[in-house]
C-alpha cells in the first residue's frame, strides 16, 4: 500500500510531536511550535490537524506506535519465560537511546494529565493500565517458567518493576548519568532470574 504525500506529511507531523510532547508537555504543543520545528506553515499545520486536543489524540497514538515497536515487539521477541525480562529491558534500552528527548512518552504523559478529567487523559490512562496488565501478564508467564517466584503475587510484582523502570526514565532524564541504568537492571535481577 502506498502513501500519499498528505499522509507522509502527517506521519512526520506526529513524529515530531510525540518528540516535543516529551520536552514541552502534551499541554506544551502547540501549532506554532511544531510548524516552526518541522519548518511549515500554520495553516499547513491546521489543515491536518482541526483542534488542540486532534493534534494531542494523534500525538498519543504516534507514541503507542513508537512505544511498541522499541518496547514491546523486541521485548515480546524473546523466548516464552524470558519475555519480562526482554520488555524491561526494551524499556530501558529505549529510554537509554532517548528515543524520545524527554524520556518515556507515557511517564512524561501521564505526569502532565493524570489530574485533568479530559480525553486525553482517559486515553494516557487506558495505556497506563494495558502497560501493567501485560507486565502482570509476563510476571505469570515468567513463574511458569521458573524466572519469578510463584509465591509472588503478578500484580505486585508488575507495580514494583513499573516503578523500578520509572525511576530509571526520570533518574536519567534528570542526571544523564548512564549508572542509574546499571541500578534498574540490578533491581530488576532481584525479581526475575535469568
Amino acid at each position: 500500500m502506498t502513501t500519499t504525500v498528505g499522509e507522509r506529511t502527517r506521519a512526520s507531523i506526529l513524529d515530531e510531536a510525540a518528540r516535543l510532547a516529551t520536552v514541552e508537555g502534551l499541554e506544551g504543543l502547540s501549532i506554532g511550535q511544531l510548524a516552526s520545528a518541522i519548518g511549515m506553515s500554520k495553516s499547513g499545520l491546521y489543515a491536518h490537524f482541526q483542534s488542540k486536543e486532534e493534534l494531542q489524540l494523534a500525538t498519543i497514538d504516534t507514541a503507542r506506535a513508537i512505544f511498541a515497536r522499541e518496547v514491546i515487539e523486541p521485548g515480546m521477541a524473546a523466548p516464552e519465560g524470558e519475555r519480562l525480562r526482554g520488555v524491561c529491558e526494551a524499556f530501558l534500552s529505549h529510554v537509554q537511546r532517548e528515543v524520545f528527548p524527554g524520556g518515556c512518552f507515557f511517564a512524561s504523559a501521564a505526569a502532565e494529565v493524570g489530574t485533568r478529567r479530559t480525553r486525553v487523559r482517559d486515553v494516557i490512562a487506558q495505556e497506563y493500565s494495558d502497560w501493567t496488565v501485560l507486565l502482570a501478564d509476563l510476571v505469570r508467564e515468567a513463574q511458569k517458567a521458573g524466572r519469578v517466584s510463584r509465591k509472588e503475587d503478578p500484580e505486585q510484582v508488575a507495580f514494583e518493576l513499573n516503578a523500578i523502570l520509572v525511576a530509571a526514565n526520570g533518574g536519567y532524564i534528570l542526571q544523564r548519568d548512564g549508572a542509574i541504568f546499571t541500578r534498574a537492571r540490578e533491581a530488576l535481577g532481584r525479581y526475575v532470574r535469568a
